[in-house]
């Protein structure tokens, strides 16, 4: 498997966090050099591992921002 570089260009907050320290954030990332998207994740103390996450563009954002304040 190919090495994913990424770069958490704006740490935006955190939304829960579990028994064992990890932390589900909103973060803007850049994805091996890509433009920063919006990213859901669960991250491992002091970020040395990652869990399954989803990543949005700013149009899929807006959609979510839409759906949710309906």
């Amino acid at each position: 498997m190919a090495d994913i570089k990424y770069e958490v260009v704006e740490h935006i907050g955190v939304l829960s966090e579990s028994a064992r320290g990890w932390k589900k954030e909103l973060n803007r990332i850049s994805w091996n050099g890509a433009a920063p998207k919006y990213d859901i994740r669960e991250w491992a103390p002091n970020r040395e591992k990652m869990g399954k996450g989803v990543t949005l563009s700013v149009d899929e954002v807006e959609k979510l921002k839409e759906l949710l304040n309906k």
